[in-house]
């Protein structure tokens, strides 16, 4: 994140305070097709915050929408529906969910729980996605140097590996050919994630597992200063746009749009822009591996404390992945 008086403050799309931005309006056709975009600096006044779970309390019925955001928020709503099928048949269908520790006044691990992807989780992303994409296609055709998220289609061999492991423990498979192909093998891994979540969601278990699965035959997701598509996203053109006070490589892609606009930004040169998709991508790793472990060591907080209250020969439940 940027500093605190940036991004809670100067930065923060605090209800009905003018803030500085940049918008992207996107025509939609039949079957969520994008017919056009544009994009330009603006100025915008947000009528209401709503969090997550406030969002999926909406939408489940349970509380009423403020009255002023009512109508944009049912057709978001709509629309993101609309994304969700377009998607369905070329991206994985891979749902992850995070694990959130709760602290006391002191410090200590009380407590943990895994935050689910829900409805309001899929409805941010999928407009992301959307903007993220038409960003980057923009910015292809104008061949302003920038940073891409890039993915390659998955190894034909890890592909036909990772069926092997699904079959065996008894999950549906798509059918492959012989001699599967790069292009192939990226499509028959999406169909396979769609599978191994139905088949999860039908026994009541395994998700996590078969999630591990399809996620250790994929290779990673880097930044780049050439575009070469996105495999696991079905995407032809990707950037990350949509949190430049999150993200430095969104700061960037904020830059080079706004110089193809015209609009008094420079976009960074060819060279810089590969010296920075190197090493954002290099601080992406690292501060995964500082995340991941810093989930273990609460995690081991945890079950000491757990231990502690309920004995050594506690019992817990558990799946094996």
């Amino acid at each position: 994140m940027l500093p605190h008086a940036l991004s809670s403050d100067a930065c923060s799309l605090a209800p009905g305070v003018e803030r500085l931005a940049v918008t992207g309006e996107i025509e939609l056709g039949p079957g969520a097709e994008p017919r056009s975009a544009r994009f330009y600096r603006s100025r915008i006044r947000s009528d209401a915050r709503l969090d997550y779970d406030q969002l999926d309390a909406i939408f489940a019925g349970r509380v009423a929408p403020p009255q002023e955001v009512a109508e944009p928020l049912a057709a978001a709503r709509a629309v993101a529906g609309s994304l969700g099928e377009h998607r369905g048949t070329t991206s994985l269908d891979i749902e992850s969910a995070e694990p959130e520790f709760r602290f006391d006044a002191a410090g200590n691990v009380t407590a943990a729980h895994r935050v689910p992807q829900t409805e309001a989780h899929r409805l941010i992303e999928r407009l992301m996605i959307l903007t993220n994409e038409q960003v980057a296609e923009f910015l292809q055709r104008r061949r302003v140097p920038a940073i891409y998220r890039v993915h390659a289609q998955p190894d034909p061999a890890r592909i036909e590996r990772l069926v092997e492991q699904l079959a065996a423990l008894g999950v549906p498979t798509p059918p492959l050919g012989q001699g599967l192909s790069t292009g192939e093998a990226g499509r028959v891994a999406a169909e396979a994630s769609r599978l191994a979540r139905r088949e999860a969601a039908r026994r009541g278990h395994g998700r996590e597992a078969y999630t591990s699965l399809v996620l250790r035959s994929l290779k990673q997701a880097v930044y780049s200063e050439r575009n070469s598509g996105h495999a696991g996203l079905g995407s032809a053109a990707y950037t990350h746009f949509t949190s430049p006070i999150r993200r430095y490589p969104d700061l960037v892609v904020h830059r080079a749009l706004l110089a193809a606009l015209g609009e008094g930004e420079e976009a960074p040169r060819l060279a810089e822009a590969r010296d920075i998709a190197a090493d954002c991508s290099a601080r992406e790793r690292e501060s995964m591996k500082i995340e991941r472990g810093a989930d273990d060591v609460c995690a081991a907080y945890l079950l000491e404390r757990e231990l502690g209250e309920r004995g050594l020969d506690a019992e817990f439940e558990g799946e094996i992945s």
